[in-house]
């Protein structure tokens, strides 16, 4: 048999991972996408007894892997007494219902986005989290209620089955497509506050610089090393849900306001990135994106790729420029070498850890430089009399320094074209 057995802890649920690939050549690119699943699993408490991975030129349209592969998963299922086998790619209801047919009595099939979308329910904490993953999860649904009397008549527990709930998943589809209705309306009106509060962020001059990234790349422990917050920052795929903002300030006194995000992940169920759209909108609106890479991790580049990519459709769908963009290498202490990079991808990148603190220092230097890169350097003169002017430009621009006398304030601050015009009055150099 082509599979490997994992020794995990006892008292989770077992389940064996299915990966299949067009051909050989291919082969560790799914060992690799294998081991990621291994880590949601993981994540999601799922104990993985092992991996099997099938090499097909095209995948079988009922069962997958085929009637050969199909036997040694159900001989694997039996001799280690899975209770659960996790596809590494999106099934069609006529796919589950098939493979559960074929498989032992008890054994459940579930595909990979069913177990994102568990881990994002059993993640978010906030009424706006909980919102986007039950839309996710209804959405999903839909075209799974008919022909799954199987998965239908199940009491809520185990992966694949929170969210939701029974009762919801009970009702005919359009009673889902009122409830999806419904809980839309709710995120639209939370949308609209988060929009107001971005917008108030905006008017208030303070730049908005926005972490992204693959998930687990350590963006929640980089926002508590920067703002010395105390967020949850766990060594496991998407730990935070829920966006959380701090004020940062910059070592010439510029002070922004940070906001950490939901991680990134390759083929991130899009029901997922449907109903995330206002929290990910942070990535496409931002003055500057720190986009934090895993440098130890062996698929480096295919994280990049895959944050790359999704920064590029999200700034394409809000039809907005991609935000200047610092690659942030993290866990830099984790390397037992040096860490080499292409030509194109050593610009605009800063290596790091942000648990020991290399490179933090040039980090915030960095990131200064490039919100300073459309800034003009101005003194400006004030009277006595004009401190409802000073503190408009305390709130608007980056005052480096002020020198008061008699006669009035001299001061020295970045302004943005639109400020330039707006002093222009005022400034003497």
């Amino acid at each position: 048999m082509d599979y490997q057995e994992f020794n995990t802890s006892s008292g989770a649920e077992g389940a064996i991972l299915v990966g299949v690939v067009s051909d050989a050549e291919k082969y560790e690119d799914a060992e690799s996408a294998l081991s990621e699943l291994e880590a949601l699993c993981d994540t999601a408490g799922v104990k993985v007894l092992a991996a099997l991975t099938q090499v097909r030129r095209s995948a079988d349209p009922s069962t997958v892997i085929g009637s050969g592969k199909l036997r040694e998963l159900y001989e694997l299922c039996e001799n280690l007494q899975a209770g659960l086998v996790i596809f590494d790619e999106e099934l069609s209801p006529a796919q589950v219902v098939h493979l559960e047919k074929e498989l032992p009595k008890e054994v459940r099939v579930i595909d990979r986005s069913v177990l994102i979308l568990d881990i994002f329910a059993n993640n978010a904490h906030t009424a706006e989290g909980m919102l986007q993953v039950e839309i996710a999860q209804l959405k999903y649904s839909v075209p799974r209620l008919t022909g799954r009397g199987k998965e239908l008549s199940r009491l809520g527990g185990g992966i694949g089955t929170r969210g939701p709930g029974e009762s919801k998943l009970e009702t005919d589809k359009r009673h889902v497509k009122r409830r999806i209705a419904a809980l839309e309306q709710k995120l639209e009106a939370l949308a609209a506050s988060r929009d107001l509060r971005r917008g108030a962020r905006k008017a208030g001059g303070k730049k908005q610089v926005t972490i992204a990234g693959y998930t687990n790349a350590g963006k929640s422990t980089l926002l508590n090393t920067l703002t010395n917050a105390d967020i949850l920052a766990r060594d496991q795929l998407f730990a935070t849900l829920d966006p959380t903002t701090r004020k940062l300030v910059l070592p010439h006194k510029t002070e922004v306001l940070l906001t950490d995000t939901v991680g990134f992940i390759d083929r991130l169920p899009h029901h997922l990135i449907e109903a995330f759209a206002s929290t990910l909108d942070e990535v496409a609106y931002a003055d500057l994106l720190l986009v934090v890479l895993d440098a130890s991790d062996p698929n480096l580049e295919r994280q990049l790729s895959v944050t790359r990519n999704l920064v590029y459709e999200l700034g394409k769908t809000r039809k907005v420029l991609s935000p200047k963009t610092i690659f942030v290498y993290n866990k830099c202490d984790k390397l037992s070498g040096e860490l080499i990079l292409a030509p194109q991808d050593r610009q605009n990148s800063v290596q790091i850890s942000a648990v020991t603190g290399f490179g933090i220092g040039e980090l915030l230097q960095r990131m200064e430089a490039v919100l300073r890169e459309d800034l003009r350097l101005c003194t400006l003169r004030f009277a006595l009399s004009e401190e409802s002017s000073v503190d408009l430009l305390y709130r608007k621009a980056s005052v480096i320094d002020a020198r008061h006398d008699e006669n009035g304030v001299t001061l020295h601050a970045y302004l943005e074209p639109a400020l330039t015009g707006r002093f222009a009055d005022h400034i003497i150099g």
